[in-house]
């Protein structure tokens, strides 16, 4: 397939498909296209009306390794041909044992253990109920700009009230929030590492006033924040709080569900920190589309839990897991954390370059290939209307970008890592040319 559009977007038949979504579907489950797939192969995918656009939304980052590539339908094939369903409960099986050892020796954890659930939320959950039994504590704490899932519990630890809470409350008790280290919206005059080493410092200065370290039974930290913005969390921002964690018995877990997976040039993005987490957690991209979430952690964190405790009637799925197998091999076979690292690399390039012309990108950050291009107007404040009409102007010429942030002014690049570098320049002249014109208008 070729990048081409031959019809207005959406087509005909996408318009048709969409007024049967209208009358069937819960108006509750969003959308960011009216837009039908009908095929999807690497970094492309065609719609009913046969046009072929360049996704650099990968199914909000589930698709790191490309849409369908031949060794995860091998796999599920495979799998399929065995047994689809037994429940881990009831008959145990190879592939999520076979799993477990892979994610443990990938993790940056001295000793681990895992058990997997259908979800990244789920992962979350699970996370903090393992930690909670740990640590003997209830409190749960995390970051300004923070996405963890839709869940009861997950939902209360997010920050966006809009749609992710709006009028889903009473949210879980004991669930605190800790200042952002955004670098681009700090205080004029301060560095990037004394700002970072100050919002550490008020969760410190928190568990000597309003709170106490035997309320807090964990801390959950995403290496990048997704919804949130595309957020890197500076270095010495994560080394100052495993430091203050660890200190008070608090057990630090790293929210790897969209970061994860190669996303930022390593496995884990959470490698580039140089520290030992307590858990991490892993969906999304793990079994390249199929519903799996991971819980990784210290064995004496996860044997902590009473036998029964965690667990779940899908998790785990034999055939998710086989994909996930074949994930990691893939990843492994193509060197895509390199390709992380370069993709990334080009398309931060192309973003400053747009930024040094128009002064509405007011910053471009990221790791690896997860990358954030924030549009602002002239008083540094959120410009949500021109991040979606730059969206839309560039999805009219072939090509899926999405939005993020908590004012969704930010435009997110998930591009899956096998995207040639045919398809990445083409992309990137898009989105160029979409922005020239819409600051134009």
């Amino acid at each position: 397939m070729e990048p081409i559009i031959k019809t207005a977007v959406p087509g005909p038949v996408s318009r048709e498909c969409w007024a049967e979504r209208e009358k069937y579907v819960s108006h509750g489950v969003s959308n960011s296209t009216q837009i039908f797939a009908d095929y999807a192969e690497g970094a492309l995918v065609r719609d009913v009306d046969g046009n072929v656009f360049i996704d650099f939304a990968a199914g909000i980052g589930v698709i790191n390794i490309g849409h369908r590539p031949q060794e995860i339908v091998d796999a599920i094939d495979t799998q399929t041909n065995r047994f689809i369903h037994t429940a881990i409960n009831v008959l145990w099986y190879d592939v999520y044992t076979k799993l477990a050892k892979k994610l443990c020796e990938l993790a940056p954890l001295s000793e681990a253990k895992a058990m997997f659930v259908n979800s990244g939320a789920e992962a979350v959950e699970n996370a903090v109920k393992i930690a909670k039994k740990y640590t003997g504590r209830t409190g749960v704490v995390t970051v300004d700009g923070s996405f963890h899932g839709r869940t009861l519990l997950t939902m209360s630890l997010t920050t966006k009230v809009k749609p992710y809470k709006d009028g889903f409350g009473p949210f879980a008790p004991e669930t605190y929030k800790i200042p952002c280290p955004n670098l681009y919206r700090r205080p004029d005059g301060v560095s990037a590492d004394a700002f970072a080493v100050s919002c550490a410092d008020t969760f410190e200065n928190m568990l000597n006033t309003s709170l106490s370290p035997d309320m807090i039974a964990c801390v959950i930290l995403e290496p990048v924040q997704g919804e949130g913005g595309f957020v890197p969390m500076p270095p010495v921002y994560v080394k100052r709080m495993r430091e203050i964690t660890a200190r008070h018995g608090i057990a630090l877990i790293m929210d790897e569900i969209q970061s994860g997976i190669a996303r930022t040039g390593t496995f884990f993005a959470t490698e580039q920190f140089g520290i030992e987490p307590d858990i991490i957690t892993s969906s999304k991209s793990l079994a390249a589309g199929l519903p799996l979430g991971a819980v990784i952690g210290k064995t004496k964190i996860m044997d902590s839990v009473h036998t029964g405790g965690i667990g779940g009637t899908f998790g785990g799925n034999p055939v998710a897991c086989a994909a996930a197998l074949a994930v990691i091999d893939n990843i492994s076979k193509y060197n895509l954390c390199a390709e992380a690292v370069r993709i990334g690399e080009y398309i931060t390039q192309r973003c400053r370059a747009m930024q040094k012309e128009y002064k509405q990108i007011g910053d471009v950050r990221g790791m690896g290939a997860m990358i954030g291009m924030e549009f602002v107007k002239a008083d540094k404040s959120p410009d949500k209307e021109l991040t979606s009409r730059v969206i839309n102007e560039s999805l009219q010429k072939g090509a899926i970008f999405i939005n993020t942030g908590i004012h969704s002014n930010v435009i997110r690049f998930l591009p899956p890592l096998v995207m040639t570098d045919a398809q990445l320049k083409l992309g990137m002249d898009i989105l160029e040319s979409s922005i020239g014109k819409c600051i134009r208008q």
